[in-house]
Formats: C-alpha cells, sequence, structure tokens
C-alpha cells in the first residue's frame, strides 16, 4: 500500500531557527534590549525582515524567546553543579563557580542576559518571568541544603532560608563583577572562598 505524503506548504526554511536564535542573544547582550533595532536582528541573526517577522515575531517576541531558551540552557547546567553526587561544600561551590564561568564565557559577552541585560527591560512578562526564574533557582538551593541536613552535613537548625538569599545573592554579585572586568581566575577564587562562609554555623546570642 502506497501512503499518500502531504507536502508542507511554501519554501522550507533556509535557516537553523534554534541557530538563529543563538545569534539574537548575542545581538542583546552586546547592544541591551532598548538599543536593538529590527535591523540589528535581521543582521545579527541572520534572516531576512519577512522571514524574522512570520517566524520569529518583532523584537519583544524574539526577546522572551531568546531569555526563555537562554534559561532552560543556563538553569539546566547550574542544576547539575549544583545537585551532583559530591558534597555540599563542593555542591555549593560548583554552583558559584558555574556562575563565573558562565559570565566569563570565552566568545560571549561578560556577564548574564538574566541579570544585565532582561532586568533593565521594561515589561511585565519578561519581569514575571525573571520573579518566577529566580524562585526556581532560589528552590534548587535550598532543596541542596535541605538534603544536606537530611545527610548530617549541617544542622537541622542550620539558618536554610537565609543561606540560600545569600548563595543566589552571590552568584549574581560574582555574575555582575564579571561584567565589569573582574578576572576569571580572581572570580573563582572568591566563588570557592563565598561556598566555605554560607556554610559556617549561625552565630549564636549572647545570653
Amino acid at each position: 500500500m502506497i501512503q499518500n505524503t502531504a507536502r508542507p506548504r511554501g519554501r522550507p526554511r533556509s535557516f537553523d531557527e534554534t541557530g538563529a536564535l543563538e545569534k539574537a542573544t548575542q545581538v542583546f547582550w552586546s547592544k541591551g534590549y532598548d538599543g536593538v533595532t529590527i535591523d540589528d536582528l535581521v543582521a545579527g541573526m541572520g534572516v531576512g525582515r519577512p522571514s524574522l517577522y512570520a517566524v520569529f515575531g518583532d523584537k519583544r517576541a524574539i526577546f522572551l524567546r531568546v531569555l526563555k531558551a537562554y534559561a532552560e540552557r543556563k538553569g539546566a547546567s547550574a542544576a547539575k553543579a549544583l545537585l551532583s553526587p559530591q558534597g555540599l561544600r563542593d555542591s555549593i561551590a560548583g554552583f558559584l563557580r558555574y556562575a563565573v564561568e558562565s559570565a566569563t564565557e570565552k566568545g560571549s559577552a561578560p556577564g548574564c542576559l538574566m541579570v544585565c541585560v532582561a532586568p533593565l527591560v521594561n515589561d511585565a512578562e519578561v519581569r514575571q518571568f525573571l520573579q518566577n526564574a529566580v524562585a526556581g533557582g532560589a528552590a534548587l538551593v535550598e532543596r541542596r541544603f535541605r538534603d544536606g541536613i537530611t545527610a548530617g552535613e549541617i544542622p537541622s537548625d542550620f539558618p536554610v532560608a537565609t543561606r540560600t538569599t545569600q548563595v543566589t545573592d552571590l552568584a549574581r554579585g560574582l555574575t555582575m563583577r564579571a561584567q565589569i572586568g573582574t578576572p576569571r581566575k580572581t572570580l573563582l577564587k572568591e566563588a570557592e572562598e563565598a561556598a566555605e562562609l554560607v556554610l559556617l554555623p549561625p552565630r549564636r546570642a549572647s545570653k
């Protein structure tokens, strides 16, 4: 029996959609959101204007797609570093090291799209996405601390919520310092030291 396979309508796309979005990431990273024009995206993504609008939409739609794809990729790598089967101290250090390594990646603009570009975008959907992403990252760090309590690595009264906030703030701070040019070697050293600090036992109030 011969199947009658329907042929797709129109001309096939002459570009890689995922690759085009990755190129758009570099455009937004280098110029910021407000500084980017459609002409910049057409040139940077290597996509004709009609195809750009038909496949990706306007600048806002492209940025949201770029942001979500970027967050998924970076989030998966950060979670892998944090939740790897090793001691708590090494997990926290790995999480902070990843923040430094991704912010100083060779061939990319220093910093992080979610820390250095997206917060400046005046858009409710972007803000909500960032809030959800921050909450998701904090939940992973908190989970790792609670696993540490279960494993006996830290005491049951360890201030998990406070130290979770400190770890995520440290990751953002290291990323921001990468953007202003602090050397990777310096930041990696600070990431290791920070991992030690956040695991110090809490101070007891004097009687």
